[in-house]
């Protein structure tokens, strides 16, 4: 199992490099964000995961190692496969990606090549917990879990089967007189047109 590449970068592609060690050329796939800021000729060191299958022996390299461990949990839901991941990681920074997903934002999740509605809903679904909230979020967090009452959680699970991210959510009953009955409570936020 090859675990890291160090060597220089010999060729850039639009999706992959060329890392010469030691006279082995290794084709590997980068992300977007990981390709800009790869040098030729410089000395490089990639954190791989391999993907070996009937037809091919692919490597995916990156900068970062949690840029990696984001890659092997996308690869944990049903249906996407090593490319959709790729893609995936590929519309934004790992911090951009981790708060769509942590958010509900399957919107933004869809800008990746070949990601449809149901991939992105269950992308949302099976890692919302997993990959944590960004501390730059960490005011949607503080909300959620201190000042949201049992009454206020209610409304909004409502509000977020009705299609709304948690952070829309909240800011739509966060105005809305918290003495008022779940209904009552819903009715005012859906007045408030937030989505």
């Amino acid at each position: 199992m090859i675990a890291t590449l160090i060597g220089q970068v010999s060729e850039k592609f639009l999706d992959s490099i060329v890392i010469d060690v030691q006279g082995v050329g290794y084709g590997v796939y980068v992300t977007s964000e990981d390709l800009s800021l790869i040098q030729l000729n410089e000395l490089t060191k990639v954190y791989i995961y391999e993907h070996v299958r009937e037809q091919a022996h692919d490597l995916f390299g990156f900068l970062e190692r949690e840029t990696q461990n984001l890659f092997e949990q996308l690869l944990q839901v049903n249906g996407v496969g090593p490319k959709m991941a790729l893609n995936v990681l590929s519309i934004g920074s790992v911090g951009a990606v981790k708060q769509a997903i942590a958010s509900g934002d399957t919107r933004f999740i869809q800008q990746a090549n070949g990601v449809g509605k149901r991939v992105a809903e269950r992308l949302v679904v099976d890692l919302k917990d997993k990959v944590g909230l960004l501390s730059s979020d960490a005011s949607l967090k503080d909300i959620l879990s201190a000042s949201v009452s049992l009454n206020d959680d209610e409304a909004v699970a409502a509000l977020i089967a009705l299609g709304y991210s948690a952070s829309d959510a909240v800011n739509a009953l966060k105005d809305v007189d918290s003495s008022l009955t779940t209904e009552e409570r819903l009715k005012e936020a859906l007045k408030g047109g937030v989505k």
